[in-house]
């Protein structure tokens, strides 16, 4: 298993394909959950070219040295959005599904609260990895061999103010 380095323009053009994707499946859907921090960059740019609202979700489940440990799954209490609901059909973003975990947990959380009364989700990533429980209803690209992806903001892990 070699790791998969991704430049910004590579980045880029695969939110296009992924944003290409789901208009050619002609699936009409209310609002994109992106799930920050990953599908952060991804929803906003979805949310752009489709003009609908953006809602945020924080999860967090990678940690420790180069932010390559997995641990468990953090979700957010609340979804911050800018509209009174989050809508019936709704777009559920992120960068990859890599174990599927987190995929699968916020599916079932969002089963469990039924005030947002959601009656369809299809999930959207840029990288869909082979070794996954959860398979997304769009992706980019599949990846047999599992690599650790290098994303280009990966830089600002490192980063500190003072460096700068």
């Amino acid at each position: 298993m070699s790791d998969l380095y991704v430049s910004w323009e590579e980045y880029h053009a695969n939110i296009e394909r992924l944003a290409a994707q789901i208009h050619q499946s002609q699936w009409e859907f209310d609002q994109i959950l992106c799930l920050a921090r990953g599908g952060l960059r991804i929803g906003d740019v979805l949310s752009r070219i489709y003009d609908k609202p953006l809602a945020i979700l924080s999860t967090s489940s990678y940690g420790g040295k180069d932010f390559q440990e997995r641990g468990n799954l953090t979700i957010a209490s609340n979804i911050t959005m800018t509209t009174a609901t989050l809508g019936k059909r709704i777009l559920l973003v992120d960068d990859l599904v890599d174990s599927g975990v987190t995929l699968a947990r916020i599916l079932e959380w969002l089963q469990q609260h039924e005030e947002f009364a959601i009656t369809e989700v299809r999930s959207a990533v840029l990288w869909f990895k082979e070794c996954s429980i959860a398979k997304p209803d769009y992706y980019v690209d599949f990846l047999a061999d599992n690599p650790w992806i290098h994303q280009p903001f990966e830089k600002y892990e490192k980063l500190n103010p003072s460096d700068l």
